[in-house]
């Protein structure tokens, strides 16, 4: 190239090549970091479930273009031949690694380890992958101890990228582009279909939810899908419960009658007053089994038993007792509820829902609402590509739901 020495090296890919667009990608991306590719040999799958297989020979005008080439290529499934063992190198301290670490996105994962090729576990994007006697598995920064041996570079490392394209009429129909408001019906039944599937094959589902559910009006509705059985885990924040709480049990949301949607006198120390009606219960489940709390999202989940997660910030009032105040604490307890998920519905939460998309495996289906398309936007350029937007009012969207959901009950019953 333009005289100089080339730097070369030859990758691998395999899966549904073609319809999942990942063979334009690919060459897209040699052409976009400077380099040059040559196919040495393509052989495409004969029939809708045989792989399409790719040999590659990509060329850079030096080493370290050549290196951030191939970091370029591994999450599109690449990987470099003659394959080889993973690099290992020991943590020098705590929380602190090798500087050419290996960062993990959320498609599945393989290393090749003492010549096999072995699983990563507890695959999430934004981590490293640690190797001891026992496991190999993904590990945030702040978990990894001195002298544990952490993945470097991208030699044995074989990432295999999720191929929803192929389900033509299902969850990758959706995820093809933002839903509009002219689809917002067709979603719902899908997403409601969705929600059905994964129940009666026994998985579990966890709503992210932002505190726009009780300002419009959603609360009932979301109410009577935890009513359903529809929702194993809440993960949520401060203000859900705050204004839920304040629902209850004076029938506003910031200060304002959603009856009548007037503000009313004094209404804005009415979620202070719920915090403190709450607190000297004994935190949520205390004010629901004293019948401080009566009804809403909070309520029904003390009274089904299902899990709820509050992670607290910096600009909480009260916060009620609940709500983890520990970010650290707050990250592992939610992870803890989204181990070996099914499906997670995002309602209106852009941080929340940006935090949860960062711990899950792309193989989750996710479906993420909001008014903000900039919301599923993020959440897509941040590596959950896996993400079906709806963009839509969430009391709207709820509303419709729970009556699918309602519907679809009532059908099998």
């Amino acid at each position: 190239m333009n005289g100089q020495v080339d730097y070369s090296e030859v990758v691998q890919a395999e899966g549904h090549l073609i319809d999942s667009n990942l063979l334009n990608v690919i060459f897209d991306k040699v052409i976009e970091r400077g380099g040059a590719f040559e196919v040495q040999s393509f052989t495409i799958g004969r029939t809708n479930h045989d792989m399409s297989r790719l040999r590659l020979k990509v060329t850079a005008d030096s080493e370290g273009a050549l290196r951030h080439l191939l970091e370029d290529l591994v999450p599109f499934g690449c990987h470099p031949l003659p394959e080889r063992d993973a690099q290992l190198l020991p943590a020098p301290s705590d929380g602190c690694v090798a500087t050419d670490f290996y960062s993990t996105t959320n498609q599945r994962t393989r290393i090749r380890h003492q010549g096999h090729w072995v699983d990563v576990e507890g695959q999430r994007m934004d981590a490293v992958i640690v190797v001891d006697k026992e496991s190999v598995a993904c590990r945030k920064l702040r978990d990894v101890r001195a002298g544990e041996m952490v993945v470097c570079g991208t030699a044995g490392v074989r990432v295999v990228p999720e191929f929803r394209e192929r389900d033509r009429s299902g969850f990758a129909f959706m995820t093809n582009d933002i839903s509009s408001e002219r689809r917002v019906e067709v979603s719902v039944g899908k997403v409601a279909n969705m929600m059905h599937e994964v129940r009666e094959a026994g998985g579990r589902i966890v709503a992210v939810a932002g505190p726009l559910i009780v300002h419009t009006g959603g609360v009932g509705y979301f109410s009577e899908i935890i009513r359903l059985g529809y929702v194993d885990a809440v993960l949520a924040g401060n203000a859900l419960a705050v204004h839920d709480a304040e629902l209850a049990m004076f029938g506003t949301s910031l200060g304002v009658d959603l009856e009548s949607g007037a503000t009313v006198e004094d209404g804005h120390r009415n979620h202070m007053r719920a915090i403190n009606a709450v607190n000297s219960a004994g935190g949520l489940s205390s004010a629901v089994g004293k019948s401080v709390l009566t009804s809403g999202i909070m309520y029904e989940c003390v009274k089904h038993a299902v899990n709820f997660v509050l992670a607290g910030s910096i600009r909480d009032d009260g916060p009620l007792l609940d709500t983890v105040m520990d970010l650290k604490v707050a990250q592992e307890l939610y992870a803890e509820q989204l181990k070996d998920v099914s499906m997670v519905v995002m309602l209106a939460s852009m941080l929340h829902s940006i935090g949860v998309g960062n711990m899950l495996p792309a193989w989750v289906r996710v479906v993420c609402v909001d008014i903000n398309p900039a919301v599923v936007t993020k959440l897509a350029d941040r590596g959950s590509s896996q993400t079906a937007g709806i963009v839509t009012d969430v009391g709207l969207f709820l509303h419709q739901l729970a009556g699918r959901l309602g519907e679809i009950s009532r059908s099998r019953q």
